[in-house]
């Protein structure tokens, strides 16, 4: 993997309960470490439960990767490697 290819993000994302457990709501970008686990806790009191990640964005196709959990409150559901 190429650094050069990669941009390191800060992502903030809710949890809606649902039927089968919680469902993913809309992806919060953040600026730093610091301001995910701020948004993260911010929005807790609001969703069963809130995540803020870092994750590796590939510049070309926008995909994220190698997700690394700052910060979980709530029901969050376990990262599939």
């Amino acid at each position: 993997m190429s650094e050069a290819a990669h941009l390191v993000q800060y992502i903030v994302v809710p949890y809606r309960a649902a039927a089968n457990g919680v469902a993913p709501g809309e992806i919060r970008p953040a600026s730093s470490e610091f301001g995910a686990i701020r948004i993260a806790n911010s929005m807790a009191s609001k969703f069963a439960g809130v995540a803020a990640y870092e994750v590796l964005v590939d510049k070309e196709t926008g995909d994220m990767e190698s997700p690394r959990v700052l910060a979980q409150i709530g029901t969050v559901p376990a990262l599939d490697d």
